[in-house]
């Protein structure tokens, strides 16, 4: 009953919130102007991801108070949406935002949950129970580029309309799931919690979008799948349950790889902005923005439900 009301509490606030955020930033021309690579035609506001990291460190405060993931949370989260914001803006008028200071504070806010004692402890061996435990600097090591690594996957991804929105409620509904199997309440808790927030933000999002949520949105829901995923499934995975987290994750993690390769095969920078993403393939070879979505919506749940599988036999 508990995650019954989190997550009603959750979709509430944020559906509530978002008009707010919306006007706000219509009166201040924070908006994400048509562009030679977008694919929307008018301005939208960029103001989501105040809505999202709200919605989620609310719920989680309320009822899980302040924990160690909680304020991994609402710490690291709130530095990613600040910086996420001061990215937003630049944008909205038109600028680029310098990618080193990004990329800083991407690094420290991968090296802090380790400080609150959330990292990858270790691995079971395949062939044996034995745990081969990571010294605490390979431990920090691991956690910090799993991190790292799903704030930039799932800022990727935010290309069109309710796409990242709708692949995060089926991740983080995925991770809730896990987690009641492996009875971990808290991260369970935070699961709903962003699975809510996420599909409260979804009715605002989906094409038509009347609000997007921003890099400060896109890089908050990945750093929150990340350190959930740690605390709930990767702290001491087995070989076989390591694919529970990288399944439920699959749609960013897959995209992320084929554009790194093709990026790699053009000769073209890695952190440069194209259109080889795979949502931007889909829409080349003919389907509308809604397809396209429905698509990559179909390929995550199959991905998330085979990782239930997974967790199920294992078991």
């Amino acid at each position: 009953m508990m995650y019954i009301y989190a997550l009603g509490f959750s979709f509430l606030f944020v559906f509530l919130l978002v008009p707010f955020v919306r006007a706000a930033a219509l009166r201040i021309g924070f908006v994400d102007r048509p562009a030679r690579r977008k694919i929307h035609s008018r301005p939208v506001p960029l103001s989501g991801g105040v809505a999202l990291y709200a919605g989620v460190v609310a719920t989680s405060f309320l009822w899980l108070g302040d924990s160690p993931l909680v304020c991994t949370l609402a710490v690291g989260g709130g530095a990613l949406v600040a910086i996420g914001l001061a990215d937003d803006a630049f944008k909205s008028r038109g600028r680029e935002f310098p990618v080193w200071p990004r990329l800083v504070l991407y690094v420290a806010v991968a090296l802090l949950p380790g400080a609150y004692g959330i990292s990858i402890s270790g691995i079971s061996s395949p062939s044996s129970s034995a745990m081969i435990v990571f010294t605490d600097g390979w431990g920090l090591f691991f956690t910090a580029v799993w991190v790292f690594a799903l704030i930039n996957m799932m800022n990727f991804i935010d290309g069109m309309d309710g796409l990242a929105s709708g692949v995060c409620v089926i991740s983080s509904l995925t991770l809730f799931a896990a987690s009641l199997i492996g009875r971990q309440e808290v991260t369970a808790l935070i699961a709903v919690a962003l699975a809510g927030s996420c599909l409260a933000f979804l009715a605002y999002n989906f094409h038509p979008a009347r609000i997007f949520m921003g890099d400060a949105g896109a890089t908050f829901l990945g750093y929150t799948l990340a350190v959930t995923a740690i605390e709930g499934t990767l702290k001491g995975a087995t070989f076989l349950s390591l694919l529970v987290p990288l399944l439920a994750l699959g749609v960013p993690i897959l995209d992320t790889a084929v554009v790194f390769t093709r990026r790699l095969l053009e000769g073209k920078g890695l952190h440069r902005a194209d259109n080889l993403h795979t949502h931007h393939s889909l829409m080349k070879w003919g389907l509308t923005q809604v397809q396209t979505v429905s698509f990559l919506y179909l390929i995550a749940s199959v991905f998330a439900l085979t990782s239930i599988v997974i967790l199920l036999i294992l078991r």
